[in-house]
């Protein structure tokens, strides 16, 4: 800490011995004492210092006391400084009079008493410092205050102009300040700004959002940055960016929040228009390369329909022009029929795709014994591993179940996967087929295709696969490997032939089947893996459906089990404009003895109901042109004779909360979500119209 400055004390007498006894006296103030041996000095002391107090003799040749007192009074910086006259006369009282009228505040006589003359200059120190002291704190009020001024000016103006709206609130949530852009950003007068919140500003649409995230904001005491749209009193509508921080004090209390409304909007249009060109461009790149892959499928497909028409027309003429021997002629048979039956595989798998392009691709639903269908693929498919030497290894388990499926269509799956391994796979090399019942965890169960007609709520599943020893996939083209006209090598040096549509094929019948294929391979030239996982009957009713299903893989199966009828009599009216569900629901209510009556549309619906008089309406409510909702509307609106009060179980992909709701309060008795299991909309069915309560019991005997 500095030494405090020295007070400035003056001393004026003409008498050198007077001046240096007045600073034996003074020096224990510790102060700076200056002498002045004449008016005139003393003067020119004062020109450019400022003193606590001046000792001034009155008695001086040339100007004396009263005089210097009179010039000293005269001059502004020492108008107020205290003088005390010293004088070796008695002090007359006009002698006082004239002194104190000068500005002196005390006479003192000679000999001049130490201690009086100490005590009265230690006052006018003391003040003089006081005095210098309140000038200093004035002094930094004053450039406080200056500075105060001009950081609020400052403010002022940065607000006024700042491009971004800015808000300040208290606890209570009252706002306490808004500038003229968040004015204008809100729509709002300076006077309704604080009284009115932005939330009241933003859409309609927006609003709850609003409202949830502010209100953890508040309760959180967290940053805040979300994007709203305002909507102004004229009904325009901008982009606005909502920020807000909590204020603090020194101590950490809470003393409110401040905010900003900042409007970008130029900035998501700037964005929509990017994102737009990224999907125009995206849309561009996928067409070129859809473009590429059909003129690569086009050339694939010329080269594989020609190669085989050339051996056949070549073959053809040779039989027509030449006489040849029994061997040779046979020779040329096989040739032809070979190769026609190439011909007749590709246009199968091109009708194939079309047929799956445009959603007309459907099952033949019966129980099918998977054992059957892997054995009758294998028996297809062994000449052509003989030709190449190869060994097919099985791994059976015989114990499996039933399949709810197309047989011809599994039938198919299989026979592609293996076809594949032997034809990827060099001569001499080995290919393997495994069968068996896996059991899946509940997350692991899933719908693969929303197209599939009927998949059983279970967790057992049947899984095949086929492993070989071929060349492989490589990493960059087995996520590839199921996509329509992908193949590995389309060049016109490939060493294997086909289009490339047969596991894209494979992936949508197993998918239809509500089951998953995957490929698995470690890489080129070390072989790959299908496995196909295909859900399984339930349990119960394998025992009666195993024996049943062998040898009938291309034929549906005339019962699903139990042979007892507990539904006989009941008439079913199905509508479902999906042929296979339909037929399907149709075909399980007459194996529990119903009457069941199938349409594709709602007016077929209405057309038959008066004739039909259906004990039990079944529904889809996912129906194109009229869905469900229509039917079930114009139904109730029906006289009670014709058909209104029948009573009505809606089946929907749609399976929400608000779906079961909306379709009860349609005029649904009940709501049953996709994919159907057939007990459980039995035993709907069964509750619905209050049947005896000793069907449930044999319910799961059928599925």
């Amino acid at each position: 800490m500095q030494p405090e400055p020295k007070v400035n004390i003056l001393l004026v007498d003409d008498k050198l011995e007077n001046l240096l006894a007045l600073e034996a006296i003074l020096e224990r103030l510790g102060e700076k004492l200056v002498r002045a041996t004449s008016g005139e000095e003393a003067l020119r002391c004062l020109l450019h210092q400022d003193f606590a107090v001046i000792l001034l003799d009155v008695q001086m040749p040339g100007m004396d006391g009263f005089e210097t007192a009179t010039m000293i009074r005269s001059r502004g910086r020492s108008r107020h400084t205290p003088i005390i006259f010293l004088t070796a006369f008695s002090t007359s009282d006009q002698m006082l009079f004239k002194g104190y009228a000068l500005g002196a505040v005390d006479y003192l006589l000679k000999p001049i008493d130490p201690n009086i003359l100490t005590s009265k200059v230690t006052v006018f120190v003391e003040l003089f410092k006081k005095t210098q002291a309140v000038q200093r704190q004035a002094a930094q009020l004053a450039a406080v205050n200056a500075e105060l001024k001009q950081s609020e000016e400052r403010f002022r103006s940065l607000s006024t102009c700042s491009p971004v709206g800015i808000f300040e609130i208290d606890t209570e949530g009252r706002c306490k300040y808004t500038n003229p852009r968040y004015q204008a950003i809100c729509g709002l007068s300076a006077a309704e700004s604080l009284q009115k919140k932005w939330l009241e500003s933003v859409h309609p649409e927006d609003r709850e959002r609003a409202i949830a995230t502010w209100s953890t904001h508040i309760h959180q005491r967290c940053e805040y940055s979300e994007d709203f749209r305002f909507q102004s009193p004229d009904g325009s509508l901008r982009w606005v960016e909502v920020r807000s921080s909590p204020m603090l004090s020194a101590h950490g209390e809470l003393l409110g929040y401040v905010g900003t409304l900042e409007d970008i909007t130029e900035r998501k249009q700037a964005e929509e228009i990017r994102a737009q060109m990224i999907r125009e461009q995206t849309a561009r790149q996928e067409a070129e390369a859809a473009n590429r892959m059909k003129d690569e499928f086009l050339a694939v497909l010329s080269h594989e329909l020609r190669t085989p028409l050339t051996s056949m027309l070549g073959w053809s003429k040779i039989l027509r022009s030449k006489k040849l021997d029994e061997t040779a002629t046979a020779k040329a048979l096989d040739a032809i029929e070979r190769n026609a039956t190439s011909q007749v595989q590709l246009i199968e798998d091109i009708l194939d795709v079309s047929r799956i392009i445009r959603g007309q691709l459907r099952l033949n639903l019966s129980a099918v014994n998977p054992v059957t269908v892997v054995e009758a693929a294998l028996e297809a498919v062994r000449p052509l591993a003989d030709t190449k030497g190869m060994r097919i290894q099985t791994i059976f388990d015989t114990n499996l179940g039933s399949i709810c499926g197309d047989p011809a269509r599994l039938q198919q799956v299989v026979w592609n996967l293996l076809t594949n391994a032997i034809k990827f796979t060099p001569k001499g090399g080995d290919v393997e087929v495994r069968l068996e019942r896996i059991e899946l965890a509940l997350q692991e169960i899933q719908v693969t295709s929303a197209s599939v007609p009927l998949c059983f709520h279970t967790s057992s599943y049947v899984q095949i696969q086929v492993i070989d020893t071929g060349i492989g996939i490589g990493p960059d083209f087995l996520p590839k490997v199921f996509e329509r006209f992908r193949q590995a090598d389309s060049t016109t040096t490939r060493a294997h032939n086909g289009l490339g549509l047969g596991l894209a094929i494979v992936r949508h019948l197993v998918e239809l089947h509500g089951g998953t294929i995957v490929a698995e391979s470690p890489g080129q030239g070390q072989g790959a893996t299908f496995t196909v996982k295909l859900p399984l009957m339930p349990q119960e009713n394998q025992t009666s459906r195993n024996s049943e299903a062998v040898g009938q893989e291309n034929s549906p199966i005339s019962s699903f089990g139990d042979t007892s009828a507990p539904l006989t009599g009941l008439k079913v009216l199905v509508v479902d404009d999906e042929i296979d569900s339909r037929n399907f629901l149709a075909f399980m209510f007459e194996e529990y003895g119903a009457v069941a009556t199938a349409v594709g549309s709602v007016d077929a619906a209405l057309a038959v109901l008066e004739q039909l008089k259906p004990d039990i309406l079944i529904s889809d409510i996912g129906m194109s042109e009229q869905d469900g909702y229509t039917l079930i509307t114009k139904l109730r609106s029906l006289e009670p004779e014709k058909g209104g009060h029948i009573p009505a179980i809606a089946l929907t992909a749609y399976s929400r909360e608000e779906d079961r709701l909306q379709a009860l309060s349609a005029g649904f008795q009940q709501h049953l979500s996709k994919p159907i299991d057939p007990s459980k909309l039995i035993a709907v069915v069964a509750s619905v119209l209050k049947l005896p309560p000793t069907l449930p019991i044999s319910l799961h005997s059928r599925f």
